[in-house]
């Protein structure tokens, strides 16, 4: 999520092929739309995404850091924007082959989210994924989803999906004040908000609502390797980068990974060199140095 925009969320029973009616949707050749049983739930996938995350869900595994263990089951997946765009009418959609730093997120929360609660379908899969990306859960239209990080965090901790970590004020030193901005600034960068500049005013109260909302961070110089802050970032956290970017406060998503030499990141990379998940070589510390705007982390974890 490096480019902008940087921060939208495009941006976690099986039902058997028998069950699938194949359709075409923009931007995704042959995908499946799906109706599912009892929850009428309508998704826009391709059959291995089914197939995938099903298998997913039925492994036996001994890693007790469930997010974590996901997260790697999409190492090496290329990276892709905007993979959410393209449809005239807001579906949910789900896509395990290509994903960015938001949809890799979603992803992983939502697997993470069935295995704790012993489900197995992709049915349980699609009502996850679609409570954790729409405001509410309630899938309405465009402007009904998630598009703001912090409003992601929000939504979803009142749900109990997640909890903002804070802790120490001499680790989470910094005070983010929000000013979201840059949706209803550059609509011309959003195919829906290009096809329906009625969504502009919904959109301008979302982010009129987090604006001004400040929230606790640990800025750059403090994300080197020590004691404290191994006791408060754990394996798997949520770790979204904050930023300086006008009209934007979440830069960039990925994954607390500890190594020996200190905090990683496991993320959906956009860099050239990469384009793909990966965990990263260079320690988060290091990694944020490269990039000027990037001012520090917010820390979510997944709740049990």
């Amino acid at each position: 999520m490096k480019q902008l925009p940087a921060i939208l969320l495009i941006g976690a029973a099986l039902l058997s092929c028998t069950n699938k009616q194949a359709t075409a949707a923009p931007q995704q050749e042959q995908a499946d739309t799906a109706t599912v049983a009892n929850q009428h739930i309508e998704a826009i996938y391709e059959p291995e995404d089914s197939v995938q995350i099903e298998k997913w869900l039925s492994m036996q595994h001994n890693d007790t850091n469930i997010p974590l263990f996901y997260a790697r089951k999409f190492l090496g997946k290329p990276y892709k924007a905007h993979t959410l765009e393209g449809n005239e009418k807001e579906t949910l959609v789900v896509n395990t082959r290509q994903v960015d730093c938001t949809t890799l997120v979603e992803n992983v929360v939502a697997l993470t989210v069935c295995k704790q609660q012993k489900k197995k379908t992709f049915q349980d899969f699609l009502r996850v994924l679609r409570d954790l990306r729409y405001r509410g859960g309630e899938l309405k239209d465009y402007t009904s989803r998630l598009h703001y990080f912090t409003e992601w965090i929000i939504d979803n901790t009142k749900k109990g999906y997640v909890k903002e970590v804070g802790g120490s004020q001499s680790l989470f030193s910094n005070v983010q004040t929000v000013s979201a901005s840059y949706m209803s600034n550059h609509p011309e960068a959003y195919e829906a908000l290009k096809r329906n500049p009625s969504y502009l005013p919904e959109i301008r109260d979302m982010e009129q609502s987090i604006t001004g909302k400040m929230f606790r961070y640990i800025p750059t110089e403090k994300v080197q390797d020590s004691q404290e802050l191994r006791e408060y970032v754990k394996d798997g956290d949520i770790i979204a980068i904050t930023c300086e970017k006008p009209g934007l406060e979440i830069a960039h998503l990925g994954f607390a990974v500890w190594q020996k030499d200190g905090l990683h990141l496991l993320n959906a990379s956009s860099m050239k060199q990469n384009m793909k998940v990966v965990e990263e070589t260079l320690t988060l510390y290091r990694y944020l140095q490269k990039n000027p705007t990037d001012t520090g982390i917010r820390v979510i974890r997944i709740q049990p």
